[in-house]
């Protein structure tokens, strides 16, 4: 009996919480957490989330919770480089990572056109999403990233409606080695194969999508 009035408890106290973590989420979003250095969300990657791809800045709305903390943490450990991210994410505190993730997952997605790898490729971003290139162990982006690039789970990100500058930029980081996040070097090994024409004409074709 103890055990079933704590689990009521429980359960009251997790919906008590949760309001006041969304609250909490957006407040940091818009306004900045309790440290000096973490600053607003909002400042760069706009009030619905969508990013500001002229100054390289993602699309973050309705990604997956556990996913951008895992990026956020990655930002601190060294693992993802970025002169502007290092210092916000190492000023949030775990409690303002929960709960600004969630937040930003709550965001409305992009909305984006469902394409098959039935769909005949039209141009080399197009075919390097839905065929790749085998002959040189480039499988499809949407092998990972699901048809047309919607995502998948909390590991695979959404690519369409992402930003060209954006998606060209992590492109170019993981061939460089400044971004290394990745499991197994899968996405290392798939930018290194690519050409810069490769790079450019694939992530426009994602940008393009959901627009």
């Amino acid at each position: 009996m103890r055990a079933f009035k704590h689990l009521i408890y429980g359960g009251l106290l997790a919906a008590a919480i949760s309001p006041a973590m969304a609250d909490d989420g957006e407040k940091i979003y818009k306004q900045g957490g309790s440290q000096p250095g973490a600053l607003a969300c909002v400042t760069c990657h706009m009030p619905d989330g969508k990013g500001m791809d002229a100054g390289g800045f993602p699309k973050i709305a309705g990604d997956s919770a556990v996913y951008l903390s895992k990026q956020i943490h990655d930002f601190k450990k060294g693992l993802r480089e970025n002169a502007i991210m290092l210092p916000i994410a190492s000023a949030l505190t775990e409690e303002e990572i929960k709960a600004v993730t969630q937040y930003m997952s709550s965001l409305d997605k992009v909305q984006v056109p469902e394409i098959t790898r039935a769909k005949t490729p039209e141009g080399l971003g197009e075919q390097l999403a839905i065929r790749g290139d085998w002959s040189r162990s480039i499988p499809e982006c949407v092998a990972c990233h699901g048809p047309g690039g919607v995502g998948v789970g909390d590991t695979f990100p959404p690519l369409a409606g992402q930003g060209a500058k954006y998606l060209a930029a992590q492109l170019h980081a993981w061939q460089q080695g400044t971004r290394k996040n990745d499991q197994n070097d899968l996405m290392g090994h798939i930018a290194r194969s690519l050409t810069e024409e490769e790079i450019i004409a694939v992530a426009d074709y994602f940008a393009g999508l959901g627009k």
